[in-house]
């Protein structure tokens, strides 16, 4: 579906560092220097879902086909940004094609890495880079309320229009991102052209030293505390134990290290987790012998549009689907033994598909 997570921060917050561990297709350049990271850097990133290796323990399959998400390292930003300063045009035009945001939070002392802003404050800096986008943002809405003003005295319907954008502009003048003002679906078209910078979802990872990884400390509360009327998540981490887990080639290195670390799985399982439900995403499976594969849709996705995620022409086609819920499968073992239960279910064009459907569709070429 080539969904989108940005990467975002300050520079030498640990942005890199990050996608280095989280990234299974490319690496980044990790190194103490401001903008080190100029043109973004791209991979692709394996979604962990236990569901995917039970079922492949059952079917035994050829291949095994783990959903991905794209993950993105945007250059730091710094303060200024939305009237060019450092990189700014061009880091946030490379936000505005993400789906999502991970803004990277320093939340450790260290005077060997770089820091411009001073003492170590996460609220500040998360507030540097909110208003940054704000500024950007307003600046698009304005634009916008020049062009619409003049249609909007005589065309009720820009009219509307006009009404949503001076909410948007009263919402962003009072230092506030889009995605907490409460626009509805109908009026949602008056902004869908602008592709918003603070409408876009986020979550925040607090980078800490390694003494906090699990236990987080005075930097990443205070920062939990900034967020918590957004109802977003923080996960703490410490980026390099991830980067150091993400390079082992051996398994048994991997777990002997985490279990050094008291760890019974990488952060990153739980950040990847966390942006894809983040981005309101469900998985189905496939499962024969040839392959168990994991799909990614929409919440809220019916049978056909799921369908074409795997052909465009299962959707055109489309006939029905035999679907059989995750724990049915697992329960009874196999899709034969499902079915002989009475679990195995035919639907049509209106089902509305659950996270962890096992579906086999039926399609007219």
């Amino acid at each position: 579906m080539g969904l989108k997570a940005g990467i975002v921060g300050l520079p030498n917050v640990g942005k890199s560092t990050l996608f280095n561990a989280v990234s299974t297709s490319a690496k980044a350049q990790a190194s103490n220097y401001r903008f080190c990271t100029i043109d973004p850097n791209v991979g692709l990133v394996d979604v962990p879902d236990q569901r995917l290796s039970k079922l492949a323990e059952l079917v035994l399959p050829n291949r095994i086909v783990p959903t991905q998400i794209e993950i993105v390292d945007i250059a730091g930003l710094v303060r200024g940004a939305s009237k060019g300063e450092g990189l700014g045009n061009k880091f946030l035009g490379n936000i505005r094609e993400v789906d999502a945001i991970i803004h990277v939070i320093r939340c450790f002392e260290d005077e060997n890495v770089l820091r411009e802003e001073g003492a170590i404050n996460p609220v500040s800096d998360k507030e540097i880079i909110d208003t940054e986008l704000q500024l950007k943002d307003l600046e698009s809405v304005e634009k916008k309320i020049s062009r619409t003003e003049k249609m909007a005295r005589t065309d009720p319907k820009m009219k509307a229009e006009l009404d949503v954008l001076l909410r948007c502009k009263a919402h962003l003048e009072q230092g506030k991102s889009i995605r907490g003002l409460d626009i509805s679906k109908e009026e949602r078209p008056a902004i869908a052209d602008l592709f918003l910078l603070t409408e876009k979802p986020v979550l925040y990872v607090a980078n800490v030293d390694e003494g906090s990884m699990h236990t987080g400390n005075k930097f990443s509360e205070a920062l939990k505390a900034a967020v918590a009327n957004e109802k977003a998540e923080v996960i703490v981490m410490n980026n390099s134990i991830e980067a150091q887990i993400a390079e082992m080639e051996d398994p048994a290195d991997r777990e002997l290290f985490m279990e050094e670390y008291k760890m019974t799985e990488p952060a990153l399982n739980r950040l990847i987790r966390s942006t894809y439900k983040l981005l309101d995403l469900y998985t189905y499976f496939t499962a024969g012998v040839q392959e168990v594969r994991a799909w990614t849709i929409h919440e809220g996705w019916k049978a056909p549009q799921a369908a074409s995620v795997i052909h465009t022409d299962f959707e055109k086609g489309f006939i029905k689907a035999e679907v059989i819920g995750y724990d049915d499968y697992i329960q009874y073992g196999s899709e034969a033994a499902a079915r002989e239960a009475g679990k195995l279910r035919i639907e049509g064009k209106e089902y509305i598909v659950k996270d962890g459907d096992v579906m086999h569709f039926r399609f007219n070429v």
